[in-house]
């Protein structure tokens, strides 16, 4: 193993969670790895410690459980499950898209987050599809919202994770998403949004900041229209956080169902009836193992277009580009 690389986890993952990786300090005036633990470990209390200690919970990198007298020893490793929090089932299937030795795509479903976070672990994306696949190793090429649907890619193995989460990090992706949203009959569309979007941290909205260099660009496309509301086709090509849904809510066009913008609405982790309508409806690119041209498309719809006619771009499928 080359010098400084992370040695795997001699725990497998548990309903498709991995172990914690809990690595010592150079020094500290602690005697025993339990003093270290009940001092330094978030979120567990001493005698959530000790009771993990005593079932063998801890375990070191060959997978042995570590003794509740060990030793603190500076820069070693343990591992350990993390007790899971009590979650709400998100009541919607994950469909795979596609599937080979180097990738797994998903559409994923709305109110289902991309990782394992805060209040959303077992019924995050990663979790289920390691579940539904069997594949331990999964992780994101990249990331969706919690409240948008669509398409996620995932890579099988490490050795494939740098070259493809390095194909979204360089831009050389095509996205294209959909959205509904009210029409502005005095918008001239399309239109290249340019505006510079940030977001704070401690704050749950993005924002646009006037009269400072552009750093997020979308092509905004009203596909169709009906009763007051479009079908944008919507072509980031930059990745700001929350850059689509914070663009368009500036062009005083919020996406229907958004929960933070235009105003932040507490939404109870159970309550899935009014869907975020943002879909990652395409991704393209050339693959940079072997150079072929990858497209995956979703076969989702959004829930608020229902009118949309079979003869447009209905079906279950989204226009193309």
């Amino acid at each position: 193993m080359a010098r400084g690389a992370i040695p795997p986890s001699p725990l497998p993952p548990r309903h498709g969670v991995d172990a914690q990786r809990i690595r010592m300090p150079q020094d500290g005036p602690w005697e025993t790895l339990r003093d270290h633990l009940v001092e330094r470990l978030t979120g567990l209390t001493a005698a959530e410690v000790d009771r993990k200690l005593a079932a063998g919970e801890f375990v070191d990198a060959s997978g042995q459980p570590v003794p509740a007298d060990a030793p603190f020893v500076p820069r070693s490793v343990c591992w350990t499950h993390r007790d899971l929090p009590v979650e709400v089932e998100v009541p919607f299937e994950i469909e795979i898209l596609h599937r080979d030795e180097r990738l797994v795509v998903i559409d994923k479903p709305h109110f289902m987050s991309t990782m394992p976070r805060g209040r959303h672990v077992v019924q995050s994306a990663l979790a289920r599809t390691r579940v539904l696949t069997g594949l331990d190793r999964l992780t994101p090429a990249h990331r969706l919202d919690r409240p948008t649907a669509g398409v996620l890619m995932f890579t099988t193995e490490q050795q494939w994770r740098g070259a493809y989460q390095g194909v979204f990090a360089d831009g050389r992706v095509h996205k294209e998403y959909l959205a509904v949203a009210p029409v502005r009959p005095d918008l001239a569309l399309p239109l290249v949004r340019r505006t510079h979007v940030v977001k704070e941290h401690g704050r749950h909205q993005a924002r646009e900041l006037p009269g400072r260099e552009p750093n997020a660009e979308t092509l905004i496309e009203l596909v169709a229209e009906a009763d007051g509301l479009g079908l944008y086709r919507l072509t980031p090509r930059t990745g700001r956080t929350h850059q689509l849904r914070c663009q368009l809510w500036g062009l005083g066009i919020p996406i229907l169902g958004d929960p933070l913008y235009p105003v932040e609405r507490d939404v109870p982790d159970g309550d899935f009836s009014e869907p975020l309508q943002l879909l990652s409806a395409v991704l393209e690119f050339d693959d940079p193992i072997d150079g072929t041209r990858r497209r995956f498309q979703t076969r989702r719809t959004l829930s608020e277009w229902a009118g949309l006619s079979a003869g447009g771009f209905g079906g279950g499928h989204a226009p193309g580009p």
